[in-house]
């Protein structure tokens, strides 16, 4: 009985083996590669499948996602024979498993080397200046490349980015010396236009200043004439209405003699010949004002009164 037992027990555990090799699952977005006595037979797709035991065996498993795999620093030479450092990523997805297992034995290693090799003959066409600023232009390249070539792996490369570009240490001191003294150029420009402007502005305001300083004594003085000619005028027509006769104008003349004398610089000033007759006019009031008062003496008639004894 236990001769039986035992076989009984390696049976079961032979057909729990044989379910298990027999049934087989995939996880979403994962394939595998089937093959049978070494022969590829079918590709197994996501969900439940079924295979012979121990005659199909799983070749491979892939992941059908898409990848991300950065590539270490690569020694370039650009065409003004400057060595730059430079790291890469690539971003690939398999489409086709099959291709991906048998067309290439590694295709990541693969897709490393196209990748060097690609990129040593783009950056090699380019000096350092434009190898710095044409990322756009080395990525579309190298996809277009690498697209190309791995097609028939299988393998659809959706993007290639140039992570780092790293020039030589010296090249970079020199960069930064560079770009330094182009900062303090346009400081120094910007400064000295700030100077400018500012002269500038300060001027025109002193030009609008003078202008409008200059309109305005203008019109003072224009208002200030015409003032004055009014008061003339004014003066003018109050003296024709009041009909003056000659001793009145020959006593305002003499008024206005002490305001003609008036001032530190009058030493010496002329007389002139009107004033005689002003001042005959005046006398002769005067004498024909004393002759009609009593006790007044014009000086004609003064005469000495003897001392009292």
């Amino acid at each position: 009985m236990q001769p039986i037992i035992i076989v009984l027990i390696i049976l079961v555990v032979l057909v729990f083996i044989a379910l298990i090799k027999t049934i087989q699952v995939i996880p979403q977005a994962s394939a595998a590669i089937v093959e049978r006595f070494g022969r590829y037979t079918r590709t197994l797709n996501a969900g439940l499948n079924i295979v012979v035991p121990f005659i199909d065996s799983i070749r491979n498993r892939i992941d059908l996602r898409e990848q991300v795999v950065p590539f270490p620093p690569q020694p370039v030479i650009t065409q003004d024979n400057l060595v730059v450092n430079i790291d890469t990523v690539i971003y690939y997805q398999v489409t086709d498993a099959r291709a991906a297992t048998y067309e290439v034995a590694s295709y990541i290693q693969a897709i490393e080397q196209l990748t060097v090799t690609t990129l040593r003959n783009i950056i090699g066409g380019m000096d350092l200046e434009r190898t710095l600023t044409s990322r756009e232009e080395i990525n579309a390249a190298l996809r277009g490349v690498l697209d190309e070539a791995t097609g028939k792996w299988g393998i659809r490369v959706n993007r290639v980015e140039l992570k780092a570009i790293e020039p030589p240490t010296s090249i970079q001191d020199s960069m930064e010396k560079q770009m330094r003294a182009d900062r303090d150029k346009r400081a120094a420009i910007l400064t000295a236009e700030g100077i400018r402007q500012s002269a500038i502005l300060t001027a025109e305001g002193e030009k609008q200043s003078a202008i409008l300083r200059a309109e305005g004594e203008a019109k003072a003085s224009a208002l200030r004439a015409e003032g004055e000619a009014q008061a003339i005028r004014t003066v003018f027509e109050s003296i024709h209405a009041g009909d003056p006769d000659q001793k009145l104008l020959s006593y305002q003349y003499l008024q206005m003699l002490p305001k003609i004398a008036e001032g530190d610089a009058n030493k010496l000033w002329i007389v002139p010949s009107e004033i005689g007759d002003a001042l005959k006019g005046l006398s002769g009031a005067f004498g024909n004002l004393g002759g009609g008062v009593p006790g007044f003496n014009t000086g004609a008639e003064r005469r000495e009164e003897p001392p009292v004894k």
